[in-house]
């Protein structure tokens, strides 16, 4: 007997296109950026679309106005909100924020938000569902570290871009004005509304914990939540050695590539030369 093959994860785009994943960019964590980018493309299955959320773009593009508040760590701290809007208002994308490690194929967040068959239509945003309260009053490089309710849920999210409350709530005025308790509580939603993805894909460095006689519980995405290694303060935290890892060996390819164009440039003018 034949068995027929497993069906694509409902959130998968058509044939062709590649899944989209906007980055919260800060130029503080630039290399965190970057090193988030590689480890997303690196473990990837699927064709995807990577691209930098950067703030000063948004404004001058007119998408973008509010006004720097003391609260917000990051540049992204709001403009995450805009990735509906970015992605068209078109089928599904992801938003992470650029302090994450991926250890695992993104196509498996996709298969854990909605397996093959299940109804994902109804859903508006699937996430990780912490209970995060953190112990410290600064994180990063000295930033205000905020507690409310649902902390950590916005920080990485898939959306459902076509969703309708989505279309109608995550416009950029609204991004620009709404409180943050709005946005980051996801107000505009029904608790139904908001599906769930386990931890791993959302694993907090500090929080979250590994069972060693439990293969579910080791990270498919490590976030450092509170700082990582490219902060001197954070330098020696956990799984510190993995974003090390990652980091060393995306500027050893720059350098590879570098010396290759060098070696290009420099044949190309003896090849003048010998014209």
């Amino acid at each position: 007997m034949t068995v027929p093959p497993t069906p694509p994860s409902p959130l998968l785009p058509p044939a062709g296109e590649p899944f989209r994943v906007f980055v919260g960019y800060d130029p503080r964590e630039h290399e965190a950026y970057e090193v988030c980018r590689r480890s997303l493309l690196r473990h990837a299955s699927i064709p995807l679309d990577v691209r930098p959320v950067r703030q000063p773009d948004l404004r001058a593009a007119g998408l973008y106005w509010r006004a720097r508040e003391p609260t917000e760590s990051t540049d992204f701290s709001f403009t995450r909100f805009l990735t509906p809007y970015l992605a068209g208002y078109r089928g599904w994308a992801l938003f992470v924020d650029c302090d994450f490690l991926y250890l695992a194929d993104v196509a498996g967040l996709l298969a854990a938000a909605a397996p093959p068959g299940a109804d994902a239509a109804r859903l508006a945003v699937a996430c990780v569902k912490h209970e995060y309260e953190p112990a410290e009053a600064t994180k990063m490089d000295g930033a205000i570290q905020t507690v409310y309710p649902r902390k950590n849920w916005s920080s990485m999210v898939l959306y459902n871009c076509a969703h309708p409350k989505n279309v109608a709530a995550l416009t950029p005025d609204a991004v620009s004005t709404q409180t943050g308790a709005f946005l980051h509580r996801f107000a505009w939603l029904d608790d139904d509304e908001i599906g769930e993805v386990p931890f791993v894909w959302n694993f907090l460095v500090g929080h979250n914990r590994v069972d060693p006689a439990d293969p579910d519980t080791r990270p498919r995405a490590i976030h450092y939540t509170c700082g990582g290694p490219w902060f001197e303060r954070y330098r020696d935290c956990e799984f510190a050695d993995l974003w090390i890892k990652e980091a060393e060996e995306l500027r050893a390819e720059k350098e590879k590539l570098k010396l290759l164009e060098d070696m290009d440039a420099k044949g190309e003018g003896k090849n003048k030369e010998g014209n």
